[in-house]
């Protein structure tokens, strides 16, 4: 029977309502690096707590500001670290120190380069428009106690780390990984090590494929089946007992050997799609069953490598709560023809001209299987089947899968 092809937009819309329902685990802050966070973090005070002295220098009341004429005698100083002291004389100063609390009734900071040490005390050689509370950092500024510092879904990076010490957690609530397999399919592939007969190539879609999930955070494991109906309903048996997430590449085309579809039926998962009117990528399969989800994307590298990035991944990143990816908008900058009534994903490379904008320059290659090109481009630029030419000056949505 004939699969009925749907629009990239009937796709995201699929696709998007389908959920893993990934469990909340919690994790050490010392590894929690590289997760993503399953919580908000707040601000469980002001930031900064107190007024704090942005640079080395005295503290003075703002009644003394433009007093050039004078020696301030000085009460003390203020380290970092201590209890905040009192400017006990509104006429005198207190030493200050970077990242000290600021002294009570001392509202200005004056930096050590702006004054002299005199006999007596300090003298302030200029004011340089001094005002209230300058070189401090306010208490708050930052953010005030309560406030949201990172969002759920947010990776956690080395600076995400800092500001969850800063707060206390040494506990963080993270999303547990899902579990993904990627599954290459067909006879005629062979491991990258061996030497291929005439008729057989290496597997590269896996790797590719694996390598674009490890750029996004995610961990997976390689697998090889042989085109065998009765092998495919064995293994996949058992990889679906441990996986959440199956990614296969190959066997769902119309060839006499493209025995998945029927294998999902076989293992109970249900075909949500099959075929989408696009170019590559026109037998892209996709499907669940209780507890897995399944993406069965056509055999062709650029096939792999477009379904992969414009479906696959801003899905795992929904999972976990991360924020939307939205692509972005380039200028073609050159025309082009395609004449079948599907969207076209073209592999581009984008640049910057002199006015600033983001301009497209169409990659010409060989189809779906030209995997060389993949390197020199590093977008697909996305042309809706309207119309069948694409002139130069016009603005189209692009797909980066190359940073």
């Amino acid at each position: 029977m004939q699969n009925q092809l749907i629009e990239p937009v009937e796709v995201d819309k699929i696709i998007g309502e389908v959920s893993l329902n990934l469990k909340i685990e919690e994790v050490d802050l010392v590894h929690s690096l590289g997760r993503t966070l399953a919580e908000d973090i707040f601000a469980d005070r002001d930031f900064p707590p107190f007024h704090r002295v942005a640079m080395d220098g005295v503290g003075i009341h703002s009644s003394q500001l433009g007093k050039t004429d004078k020696i301030f005698e000085v009460e003390g100083v203020q380290a970092a670290g201590s209890p905040q002291l009192t400017l006990e004389n509104r006429e005198n100063c207190l030493e200050v120190m970077t990242g000290s609390v600021l002294p009570l009734n001392a509202e200005v900071v004056i930096p050590y380069e702006w004054t002299e040490k005199v006999e007596g005390g300090v003298k302030i050689l200029d004011f340089k428009n001094a005002q209230m509370m300058s070189n401090v950092h306010q208490k708050g500024s930052d953010k005030a106690e309560g406030e949201v510092l990172i969002k759920a879904g947010k990776e956690i990076s080395s600076s995400e780390i800092g500001i969850l010490a800063t707060v206390g957690k040494s506990k963080v609530k993270v999303f547990v990984r899902p579990k993904i397999a990627v599954i290459a399919t067909g006879d005629e592939l062979v491991g990258v090590d061996d030497t291929p007969n005439d008729y057989q190539i290496r597997m590269s879609n896996c790797y590719s494929l694996k390598a674009t999930l490890s750029e996004n955070g995610f961990d997976s494991e390689i697998f090889h089946l042989t085109d065998d109906k009765e092998e495919l309903l064995i293994k996949i048996k058992n990889i679906k007992e441990q996986f959440d997430v199956l990614v296969f590449s190959g066997g769902v085309s119309k060839g006499k050997f493209d025995f998945l579809p029927e294998v999902f039926e076989s293992l109970g998962i249900k075909k949500q799609f099959h075929g989408v009117k696009q170019r590559p990528g026109k037998p892209f399969w996709f499907g669940k069953s209780d507890k897995q989800v399944v993406f069965a994307l056509p055999g062709n590298p650029v096939s792999t490598y477009l379904c992969s990035n414009r479906y696959m991944i801003p899905w795992l990143n929904s999972q976990l709560k991360k924020e939307k990816y939205l692509p972005s908008k380039a200028i073609l900058d050159k025309d082009f023809k395609f004449n079948k009534p599907l969207t076209f994903f073209l592999q581009v490379e984008t640049f910057y001209k002199e006015d600033g904008l983001l301009y497209a320059n169409p990659i010409s290659g060989g189809g779906s299987g030209d995997l060389a090109k993949l390197s020199a481009a590093n977008a697909f630029i996305e042309l809706n089947a309207e119309v069948n030419e694409y002139k130069k000056g016009q603005q189209y949505t692009v797909w980066f899968y190359k940073k």
